[in-house]
């Protein structure tokens, strides 16, 4: 215990903050199951219903589903009336949890709470020894990412984020050359090859698993136009009037590296445009930021330790678009514009073209 003075009144406050945070913490974990199990979106087309009834209509366990329930209705999610033993989604609540709220959704990204938790020893490790925790400890990660990039981009990648770059749509729709980088899964990259297919697009991941994937979902919407590598975004080959990255530019163990060779890789009259955190480089000017405490998680879980595994810079979740806007100048673009899309209150959109 502190030896400094205590104000009784601030330490009654934090206690009753310290519980609040503890409970909530469980119920996000609650949350994570509803979302997996389909739960909320069962829930969200059901009228009140008992929990016989909700069990049948989503095909689980029946005391599994009564259990969870509980536990969303006294954290305030479901509400439930006594008298008929039934249970209810409001449609208020369901606008923030189901799959159809698209971006919406803030019940994906409940799964990250557990996916941290598995790692969470070796994190441990970490601040004690140093280094970092692998790609490798994240099986579900890239999963998630794919789902987190569906849910968003599947509603705003062509109509609102590809027209943040002036003339942009009408370049895609005459033909051009494009590359994504840390494609992940390549649903950006499908999805902007099914819309202008007179373009040729190319998406490279150092996941095998993840270009796997990708090459699949581009057979299945009988893409043509859509390729797929293996390949270090560090090394990059061809010559390019597009560049993307979506959220990677921070988890890249050589970041200075690769915005480089995507300088190099553009043509005169190219554009790159990174999606990132959108946050400060500096800490005092994070303390109102509506997700600080998730992006600082996020970078101590995943993006900084596995950066650091590889021996990498370990910028971490929370670079800042100060720290942003310096790397990219030191790659040869002195021409920046950051725009931000209503409505997406953790990225920030760099449309970056280099000196000539």
């Amino acid at each position: 215990m502190t030896t400094q003075a205590m104000d009784p009144a601030k330490q009654e406050v934090f206690a009753g903050r310290a519980v609040q945070i503890f409970s909530d913490s469980c119920l996000g974990f609650l949350c994570s199951l509803g979302h997996r199990t389909g739960l909320f979106d069962t829930m969200a087309g059901l009228p009140p219903s008992t929990t016989e009834q909700i069990a049948r209509a989503a095909g689980l366990n029946e005391r599994y589903v009564r259990e969870w329930l509980g536990g969303m209705t006294v954290g305030g999610i479901i509400e439930y009336t006594a008298k008929d033993g039934t249970y209810r989604l409001p449609p208020e609540h369901a606008a923030s949890l189901v799959r159809a709220s698209g971006p919406d959704n803030m019940g994906s990204f409940m799964q990250y709470l557990a996916l941290f938790g598995t790692v969470e020893d070796q994190v441990l490790e970490a601040f004690e020894r140093g280094g970092g925790v692998p790609y490798s400890a994240y099986p579900r990660f890239q999963e998630l990412q794919a789902e987190e990039t569906a849910r968003v981009y599947d509603r705003d990648l062509v109509d609102v984020v590809v027209p943040l770059v002036s003339g942009l749509p009408e370049r895609l729709r005459e033909g051009i050359d494009a590359l994504d980088i840390g494609t992940g899964q390549g649903r950006a990259v499908n999805l902007l090859a099914k819309a202008f297919p007179a373009s040729r697009f190319r998406g490279v991941d150092i996941s095998e698993t993840g270009i796997a994937a990708a090459r699949r979902e581009a057979e299945e919407m009988g893409l043509e136009n859509a390729r797929f590598d293996v390949a270090d975004t560090a090394e990059l080959t061809g010559e390019y009037d597009l560049i993307t990255a979506f959220d990677v530019i921070h988890d890249l163990a050589r970041p200075s590296r690769t915005l480089s060779a995507v300088a190099g890789a553009l043509r005169d009259d190219g554009v790159f445009l990174m999606v990132d955190v959108d946050a400060s480089s500096k800490l005092e000017e994070n303390v109102d930021h509506p997700l600080g405490p998730v992006l600082y998680a996020f970078s101590v879980f995943y993006c900084m330790t596995v950066s650091l595994a590889e021996g990498g810079a370990g910028l971490g979740t929370v670079w800042g678009t100060q720290t942003a806007r310096s790397m990219l100048a030191e790659a040869g673009f002195d021409d920046v514009e950051v725009r931000r899309v209503e409505g997406d209150i953790l990225n920030a959109y760099f449309v970056a073209r280099k000196r000539h």
